[in-house]
């Protein structure tokens, strides 16, 4: 089995970040499960990490086309599934009309192990802006009603980055958030960001307490092998009934993505991003 993972950051420069994905991945992919991390195009951000770039929707909505043209790629390279690594699952919705295999975002599938494991959400995330995001997405996928308190940290993604070599003050950061958010009734944690969480989970944090935090890269992982086996075991896959699921005629999506000065069918070989790959069983590639 196959999966493209599609960060929102230049996930090749962040190189801390990088490296824990990587590992991660070989204790939380099952054998036989190969992973090829892939980054936004290098010149997306003026820094390695998006920030205020993608906490305006507009900006946000521009990065929309990168997972699109992703889901594309992956497809017909003969991947099996899509990971979209960030938590408000951009052009999620999108990239699951186009495509036949299985897309996951972080978002959603951290909702719902989530909602299997608690009964209040709680979001500790440092990109405050995200929240209206984070509420409406979680109203969207049936959870609206779960998601409780979303509480910010006082360290930033940099902080993070230092964190993988002097990781006390950020994860002293994370659980003060945490017990706030408790405090405001949650009983189940969200990671906000995926480096808070990698970080989080090469650490071995998965409870504060009675409450449990998830592992949101490894929830979008298992939801993607999951459903590939599902596909190929039971032949289910994504309705395509109602006007956010249907599949547009392939003449039309050619046509209007040239039109606008996209390429109609991106060739994979020339993807921008630099692939990492897992070492789990088999190769592990960034890209």
């Amino acid at each position: 089995m196959k999966i493209w993972h599609q960060s929102l950051t230049s996930i090749e420069s962040v190189v801390p970040y990088r490296d824990a994905v990587l590992k991660h991945i070989d204790t939380v992919a099952r054998p036989g499960v190969e992973v090829v991390l892939h980054g936004m195009s290098k010149d997306t951000y003026p820094t390695n990490y998006p920030g205020h770039f993608i906490t305006y929707s507009y900006l946000q909505n521009l990065h929309r086309e990168q997972f699109v043209r992703a889901a594309l790629m992956a497809e017909s390279a003969g991947y099996d599934a899509m990971f979209i690594g960030t938590i408000p699952d951009v052009g999620l919705l999108e990239a699951r009309t186009l495509v036949d295999i299985p897309v996951i975002g972080y978002g959603q599938a951290s909702f719902h192990i989530a909602s299997m494991l608690g009964d209040t959400i709680g979001v500790v995330n440092f990109l405050a802006p995200l929240a209206d995001e984070l509420r409406e997405n979680a109203r969207r996928y049936g959870l609206g009603g779960k998601l409780g308190p979303i509480v910010q940290t006082e360290v930033g993604f940099d902080d993070v980055l230092a964190g993988f070599e002097n990781p006390e003050p950020v994860i002293a950061s994370f659980i003060k958030a945490a017990e706030k958010a408790i405090a405001e009734g949650a009983d189940v944690i969200v990671p906000g960001e995926g480096p808070m969480n990698v970080f989080l989970a090469t650490q071995g944090i998965s409870r504060i307490g009675d409450v449990p935090v998830v592992d949101s890269f490894a929830a979008g992982i298992k939801m993607c092998e999951s459903l590939v086996d599902l596909r190929k075991n039971s032949g289910v896959y994504m309705t395509r009934r109602g006007y956010y699921n249907a599949k547009p005629p392939e003449e039309a999506v050619a046509r209007l993505r040239e039109l606008y000065g996209l390429v109609a069918v991106p060739d994979p070989q020339n993807d921008e991003g630099l692939p990492v790959r897992g070492r789990n069983q088999a190769s592990t590639s960034v890209k």
